[in-house]
């Protein structure tokens, strides 16, 4: 049974019963957008009502089509996603997001608290690993690493360096995931605790471990592998099969072969 102390939807508010959504909903965007979590599109909303997020305002351009589609797609968030969004004229829309969506839907939500990811990292035993991507540097293949994390039901996504984690493109990427997992930015020295794999050419081959629940896996960049911090951290390298020649695979199908491999079973 999963502890209630490790599931990341324990750490956020009901997002009907806890919103804060003036009448005037662009009236609210604009008074909450720079605190808020950007949720761009139908399923970056979708996810995070799933999961549990408070969302402050949603808003489209065209509710009838947003609620077909929740009917088609989603329609365990039916209610919610009912009571939450406003249509606004989609001059409007266009107006409040940096990016249109195709889906014409936006939202604002409130970001999980530091102390509450912090306590989702640290919490022990681990029933799965966390990821660490150490400096990544494409916010897009973040977005997919969280997006991978949360499906695998990953304990958690840390960053180290630069990066912001929660940065509306990184969001758009995750598709409103974030608030499946915990994503934090950290240092190396803060990192969870846990045997610490980390992802190296030279390392020992995948096939012939297996990777404990409790594991850090953690994933260099692709222009410069891991960072002299992490690698010192690192209690094992690892090294995923690829064909000579080949320089290095996409930071999240690397990440995905990782947990698909952690998933297997007998590690197989």
């Amino acid at each position: 049974m999963k502890d209630p102390a490790s599931d990341p939807t324990d750490r956020v508010q009901d997002p009907v019963g806890d919103r804060r959504q003036d009448h005037d909903p662009v009236s609210a965007w604009h008074r909450l957008a720079d605190t808020s979590v950007l949720l761009d599109g139908f399923h970056a909303l979708k996810h995070a009502v799933r999961f549990r997020a408070e969302v402050l305002v949603a808003v489209t351009s065209d509710r009838q089509a947003a609620l077909a589609l929740t009917d088609e797609l989603a329609p365990d968030v039916r209610d919610a996603l009912d009571a939450l969004l406003v249509e606004v004229p989609e001059a409007t829309y266009r107006s409040l997001v940096p990016r249109p969506h195709p889906t014409a839907v936006a939202a604002l939500a409130v970001r999980p608290s530091r102390e509450a990811n912090l306590r989702a990292l640290a919490h022990t035993p681990r029933t799965a690993p966390v990821v660490v991507l150490d400096h990544p540097r494409n916010l897009g293949n973040a977005g997919a690493v969280i997006r991978l994390a949360a499906g695998f039901g990953a304990t958690g996504v840390v960053t180290t360096g630069t990066l912001d984690p929660w940065h509306p493109t990184v969001v758009r990427g995750g598709a409103g995931l974030h608030f499946a997992t915990a994503v934090e930015r950290l240092t190396v020295a803060e990192l969870p605790s846990g045997p610490v794999f980390a992802l190296d050419p030279d390392g020992e081959d995948i096939r012939g471990l297996k990777l404990p629940d409790d594991a850090v896996l953690a994933f260099g960049s692709e222009r410069s592998g891991l960072s002299v911090d992490l690698r010192a951290r690192a209690d094992h390298l690892v090294s995923l099969p690829m064909r000579p020649q080949v320089s290095s695979y996409n930071l999240a199908t690397s990440v995905a072969m990782t947990l698909f491999h952690w998933s297997a079973p007998q590690g197989g």
